[in-house]
């Protein structure tokens, strides 16, 4: 961060994208302030760790400026635009604003950067790296897109250590000014069609993101990825073919590469399940993944993950090979990685119950997919932990812009799903222009036979009514509100018996 930057104030501090910068800057002794629309845990705990923060609408002209009195700079969420009252009034003052893609740069300069960039997957592969990292003694600073309770929450981490591990997000170009020593890419898919028109757009931004590689930095990606294989293309074909690029998959003639992938249930007792928890923490989920990886053809050790599915093995996979770079043996991260419990809103365990008087029982997991990609691989993680249940699935469309652009593409993401509940679209950042309706998702999806439109307010008492009589793994799905109803209807159903 930048030393003459001895006040900050952050427009939308309550945000996963600039709430652990403000961390960063409160542990780096910096005065901390900002202003955000709605309270949240983020906001108070912020405000605990010494920041002022002000929710709600903006004030007055007069009491903006008294707020940015003292102020050296501003940093804004991408969501405000030029003419949002706050950024227009620090303008006004003379106090430089900043974008978080301005701020990145600064943030990380004098570190040797690791930028962990994708469509999909950031977050869990930044959050297992970390992890990692910490574990092999190097203290690495962070800034993870979710809360990693292992890492003491928040999504930021201050070490002292010379590595900082950053979740690196394509939106709004946030990683364009970067120059990682070291970069992984874990997908390229179409995402974003606000932003981004077709998926050569995205394509064109993570080619860009990964010719900025300091020379002599390596490039980490995923060998199984065609958007991946795209971008590698293009890369080899710039003067000087781009930085030296170390691949990893499921896929033959990688660097890295996992084999004979398993999923035990620990739940069932046995040798087999107790052999695969061992080293794992009692309070991980019971369902685990096991993968023989190999290095350049030779067996190097076996992968144990406690959370289920493909992408999570190739997440793994993803931080064995930074590692090796880093020079961390592959048995100290082998080790580290099997004690990863997840972060929040990735495949969460919610809480369970058991319908007693009516027969049946529920457990509910929240995961923040909201692509049909994400969407797939999550169902069939469920489908993995589920053991025998059925897997119900609710999804809130997030944004109608996605909606509109992946419309038949979600239409066939939910197959592993049993039953499938869509609920009223999340706006987010947009309005309702295109003429969308969830019910026009519903209306296309064939498989579950049993998709319904549910209204956001009748979501919790449907649920109550249809789940007697069933054992089921319910997925709340989506980046909205849709985390709120887990607890709600855990609350309504316990209540009831």
């Amino acid at each position: 961060m930048a030393a003459v930057s001895s006040r900050v104030h952050f427009l939308g501090i309550g945000g996963s994208g600039l709430a652990p910068l403000a961390r960063i800057a409160l542990a780096r002794g910096h005065l901390v302030s900002g202003s955000d629309q709605e309270p949240s845990a983020r906001v108070e705990a912020l405000r605990a760790l010494g920041a002022r923060v002000r929710t709600g609408a903006a004030p007055g002209p007069a009491a903006l400026a008294a707020e940015l009195a003292g102020v050296d700079v501003v940093v804004a969420s991408s969501a405000l635009g030029d003419d949002h009252p706050e950024v227009a009034a620090a303008r006004a003052a003379g106090v430089p604003v900043r974008r978080r893609s301005d701020w990145l740069p600064e943030l990380t300069a004098g570190y040797q950067l690791v930028a962990v960039a994708g469509s999909h997957g950031k977050t869990t592969t930044s959050a297992m790296l970390t992890l990692a990292l910490r574990a092999a003694g190097a203290d690495p600073t962070a800034v993870i897109g979710a809360e990693v309770p292992q890492l003491g929450g928040g999504g930021a981490l201050v070490g002292s250590g010379e590595l900082f591990v950053l979740e690196a997000d394509e939106y709004g170009g946030a990683f364009g000014g970067l120059d990682p020593a070291l970069a992984v890419v874990t997908n390229v898919e179409w995402e974003h069609p606000d932003l981004f028109p077709d998926e050569a757009a995205v394509r064109a931004v993570f080619t860009a993101f990964a010719a900025r590689i300091r020379p002599g930095g390596v490039l980490v990606a995923c060998g199984d990825d065609p958007g991946v294989a795209a971008v590698l293309s293009t890369l080899a074909e710039q003067p000087g073919g781009g930085p030296r690029v170390v691949r990893y998959g499921l896929g033959d003639g990688l660097t890295w590469r996992a084999a004979d992938v398993t999923t035990v249930d620990g739940t069932t007792g046995g040798s087999a399940g107790s052999q695969e928890l061992s080293g794992i923490p009692g309070d991980a989920p019971a369902v685990v993944t096991r993968a023989t990886v190999l290095r350049d053809g030779e067996p190097v050790g076996t992968l144990r993950l406690a959370l289920p599915g493909r992408h999570t093995v190739l997440n793994a996979l993803a931080v064995l090979a930074v590692t090796s770079e880093l020079g961390m043996p592959v048995e100290a991260a082998l080790s580290a990685l099997a004690g990863y419990t997840g972060a929040a809103r990735r495949f969460q365990h919610v809480g369970s119950a058991d319908l007693v008087s009516a027969g049946g029982s529920v457990e509910v997991i929240d995961d923040y997919a909201h692509h049909p990609t994400e969407i797939r691989v999550t169902l069939a993680a469920a489908r993995q932990k589920a053991a025998g249940r059925e897997v119900w699935a609710v999804i809130q469309p997030h944004t109608y812009s996605r909606l509109a652009a992946l419309l038949d593409d979600f239409a066939v993401s939910f197959g592993d799903a049993d039953r499938l509940y869509v609920t009223d679209i999340y706006a987010a950042r947009e309005h309702d222009d295109l003429g969308l309706h969830a019910t026009d998702l519903a209306k296309r999806v064939r498989s579950p036979a049993e998709t319904s439109y549910v209204g956001w307010g009748e979501l919790p008492e449907r649920l109550a009514a249809d789940l007697p009589g069933h054992d089921v793994l319910l997925l709340t799905l989506g980046a909205g509100t849709i985390t709120e109803l887990g607890p709600r209807l855990l609350a309504l159903v316990t209540a009831a018996t």
